[in-house]
């Protein structure tokens, strides 16, 4: 039975499982919490708290690896605990994944992106990640296959209920570019790259329209009905470090390479598709 050990069973991998699982996979997924092991146990996942329990033993019984997990200053958790573990098994896994994030490119001033630009990330997670994709990159004999995501939406993650709240903000910075993908989206690219395995591939997941943030928020209010909510300057608005830092960086990421060599066909092009199908399915 093909079996898929997931570290860092999170929003992504669940909306992979719900492929895989009715494809007669096994999928174990490992979470930091009890409550959240519950919650993809009744998903038909086989849920593991981890760190705290020993995953080696599990580790012998994979044939598909997956990871989620982001990475600290101290690198990446899975391979800082499990290194030499999943580097002396490499061999036996028919694919591996990583999933990272279209921050590895950096700021581009709204210029295009594609898997062969530099990685010259602009802010500390983007740093963290290209090292971490490295290190995976660094074990000899594990058929990796890195997939960067752009923004990600979905189910539970749309912008509806700041926009029915009165908190949706939109935030203006001329030039300001970002690239999104649908969880679904994302599932089916991983499920493609399993189904067609050519280690050492680099993936863009992302969608046809990069497109500025505040434009996104104008057609979520727009479907609802409801008042657009009013514009405000990036260099004067109040925002939190965090928030701030999403605007560190500007670009167009290009998808080619999971449509030519993946065979993909999104179900969400663009977010107004994705959107109205949020919207349909009732969030």
């Amino acid at each position: 039975m093909p079996t898929l050990l997931s570290f860092g069973h999170g929003y992504s991998a669940r909306a992979l499982a719900r492929l895989l699982l009715p494809r007669g996979w096994r999928v174990i997924g490992t979470v930091r919490s009890e409550e959240r092991r519950a919650e993809i146990v009744a998903e038909g996942v086989e849920g593991v708290v981890w760190p705290g329990t020993d995953v080696v033993p599990l580790l012998d019984e994979t044939t598909h690896l997956l990871t989620s997990v982001a990475p600290d200053e101290g690198g990446d958790a899975v391979l800082r605990a499990l290194g030499p573990e999943i580097a002396a098994r490499a061999g036996q896994f028919a694919w591996a994944g990583y999933l990272s994030t279209t921050g590895v490119y950096g700021d581009h001033g709204g210029g295009r992106v594609d898997e062969a630009s530099p990685l010259t990330p602009a802010t500390r997670r983007g740093r963290l990640r290209v090292e971490a994709e490295a290190a995976w990159g660094a074990i000899p004999g594990l058929p990796l296959h890195i997939f960067r995501l752009a923004g990600i939406y979905g189910p539970g993650r749309g912008p509806f209920e700041k926009v029915r709240n009165g908190t949706a903000r939109r935030i203006i910075k001329p030039g300001q570019m970002f690239s999104r993908i649908h969880v679904e989206d994302i599932a089916q690219v991983v499920l493609a790259s399993i189904e067609r395995p050519n280690p050492g591939a680099v993936y863009n997941v992302c969608d046809d329209d990069p497109a500025p943030p505040e434009d996104v928020i104008a057609h979520a209010a727009e479907l609802l009905g409801l008042p657009v909510p009013p514009a405000e300057d990036f260099a004067t608005a109040e925002m939190t470090p965090m928030a701030r830092s999403f605007y560190a960086e500007s670009k167009r990421v290009r998808n080619d390479r999971i449509k030519a060599e993946l065979g993909v066909r999104l179900l969400y092009p663009d977010y107004r598709t994705g959107l109205r199908g949020l919207l349909s399915a009732g969030e």
